[in-house]
């Protein structure tokens, strides 16, 4: 298999990319995805700034001056700027490296696809082992240990994760040579 074929099998996968296909494929231009960054940006950003406009309107009430009432909002906006664009920079990096081509972008999705599973899993089965716990009022030590982790420590763990798999990924893209061997099989 060469690099064209294994690139038209990229291309005809999966149920979303035959329904969406035509739709992702007329976005070109990187301000074209303002729309859906928008969307996302609904979702977590809004409910975490309401929160802060909750803290920032009690502390008013409270009678703060207004420029420490602004302090608040203020750090968070710069914050996630910082973190936005420190994002934003990795990713660029990262999907320039892993569209370069086709074998790269098969063990970047395998590998962003793996981590995501394993954090789903992590974090949905320390739910749902709560929920449980919660719910049919268990006493044993194990259900109690995991119904009392701390989330924000949890949110620790998951970047560590992150870390250590890339830091794997990588390593093993290079110790094993995987574009080299895969370029030599395919000529």
């Amino acid at each position: 298999m060469d690099e064209r074929s294994l690139q038209a099998a990229l291309d005809c996968r999966g149920l979303l990319t035959r329904v969406l296909g035509r739709l992702t494929r007329s976005v070109t231009r990187s301000w074209q995805m303002f729309g859906v960054g928008l969307l996302f940006g609904l979702g977590f950003d809004t409910a975490t700034e309401v929160s802060l406009l909750v803290l920032a309107g009690s502390g008013a009430a409270s009678g703060l001056p207004w420029y420490a009432v602004l302090v608040l909002p203020l750090l968070f906006a710069c914050g996630m700027s910082l973190f936005d664009t420190l994002d934003g920079t990795f990713m660029n990096v990262a999907f320039h490296w892993a569209f370069a081509n086709p074998v790269r972008k098969v063990f970047y999705n395998l590998t962003v696809t793996g981590l995501s599973v394993a954090v789903a899993l992590v974090i949905g089965s320390i739910e749902f082992v709560s929920v449980l716990h919660d719910r049919l009022r268990l006493t044993d030590a194990l259900t109690g240990s995991v119904a009392a982790l701390d989330l924000g420590r949890v949110g620790f763990v998951v970047a560590g994760l992150f870390v250590v798999v890339w830091a794997a990924a990588v390593g093993y893209w290079r110790l094993a040579r995987v574009e080299e061997r895969w370029g030599a099989s395919s000529s």
